[in-house]
């Protein structure tokens, strides 16, 4: 062991910059802010997207499209699924709520059900939305289906 082998105890030595601590730490007069301007001065915050006066790109890109604010957005259920949980678990009578216990829809979404797939047992569906194939599909099996 010699001089060039010494080195501090390990967590001894902090490595945080301690700025404005006077002239004698390096780090004291303009406490790293450099002279004058906005960003040297306290309670400077840029906004959000703030291009240093260029127009910001938020506001440079062409807005497009449309929303309807009326629109109802439904979660679409097709027949297989009905038929698969039918045969796995022997439901025959669909409500809303049997499709949030299984997992299908969360508390507040609307249903709908599609017509996608074949349905081979006579089942009772209540839903917020019927496709037409789906209605026909249902009713031709001697199910009943209740609009809610």
């Amino acid at each position: 062991m010699d001089l060039s082998n010494l080195k501090p105890a390990a967590g001894s030595v902090k490595t945080r910059k301690r700025v404005g601590r006077g002239q004698g730490s390096g780090h004291g007069g303009t406490s790293t802010r450099g002279h004058k301007g906005a960003k040297s001065r306290s309670g400077n915050r840029r906004k959000i997207g703030f291009e240093g006066g260029q127009m910001p790109l938020h506001r440079r890109v062409p807005k497009g499209g449309f929303k309807n604010r009326n629109r109802v957005e439904y979660t679409g259920i097709n027949l297989d699924m009905l038929q698969i949980l039918a045969d796995r678990h022997g439901i025959t009578n669909f409500t809303v709520e049997t499709f949030i216990d299984k997992g299908l829809i969360s508390k507040n979404e609307l249903v709908k059900i599609l017509g996608r797939g074949q349905l081979t047992t006579k089942v009772d569906v209540a839903a917020h939305a019927f496709s037409k194939k789906a209605q026909e599909a249902i009713e031709a099996l001697g199910g009943v289906v209740t609009i809610i």
